[in-house]
C-alpha cells in the first residue's frame, strides 16, 4: 500500500512531458554566439583576427558591443578524428568565415605577409581559400554564391 501510494503521488507530481508532434519541431538554438578557444598568446592572437579579419576584441564592459556577424548560412559540422581536412592533425577545430571578396581579402592578407591557399576548384556553394593563424589554427575563407 505504502509503495503505491508512493508510485501515485510520484505520478501526480512529475509535469507531463510532451513529445514534439514532429521530430525536430522544437525549440533551437539561432545562431552560433562565441567560438572560444585556448591559446599561447590570447590577447596577441585576438589582435591578429582584428588586424586581418576585422573581428573586433571582446568588450571590456557590458555597455560596448561585441562583434556582430552578417546574418548568412553557417554550417555546424563534425569531422572524423583521422580527418585531414583541417591540416595539423594536433588542431582539433577549424573556423570558417563567409566573406564578399574572396580575391580583394587573399591580396589584403597576402599584402600583410600572410600565407593564403586558394581553392583552385569552384564549387556549387561558393570558392574557398585556407590560411592559418599565427598559432596554426586553420581559417577557411568562403565567399558563398
Amino acid at each position: 500500500m505504502i509503495r503505491w501510494f508512493f508510485i501515485t503521488l510520484l505520478a501526480a507530481s512529475t509535469p507531463a512531458i510532451a513529445e514534439p508532434e514532429e521530430a525536430g519541431s522544437g525549440e533551437k538554438v539561432a545562431g552560433i554566439g562565441g567560438l572560444f578557444f585556448r591559446a599561447d598568446a590570447p590577447a596577441q592572437l585576438a589582435q591578429w583576427y582584428k588586424e586581418h579579419l576585422g573581428i573586433s576584441l571582446v568588450p571590456k564592459s557590458y555597455d560596448a558591443e561585441p562583434w556582430h556577424q552578417e546574418a548568412g548560412p553557417t554550417v555546424f559540422a563534425p569531422f572524423s578524428k583521422d580527418t585531414q581536412y583541417f591540416g595539423n592533425a594536433s588542431k582539433v577545430w577549424m573556423v570558417n568565415f563567409r566573406v564578399h571578396d574572396l580575391d580583394a581579402m587573399i591580396l589584403q592578407l597576402r599584402y600583410a605577409g600572410i600565407e593564403v591557399t586558394p581553392d583552385p576548384n569552384e564549387y556549387p556553394n561558393g570558392r574557398f581559400a585556407r590560411l592559418y593563424d599565427p598559432e596554426g589554427n586553420p581559417i577557411e575563407l568562403w565567399e558563398p554564391k
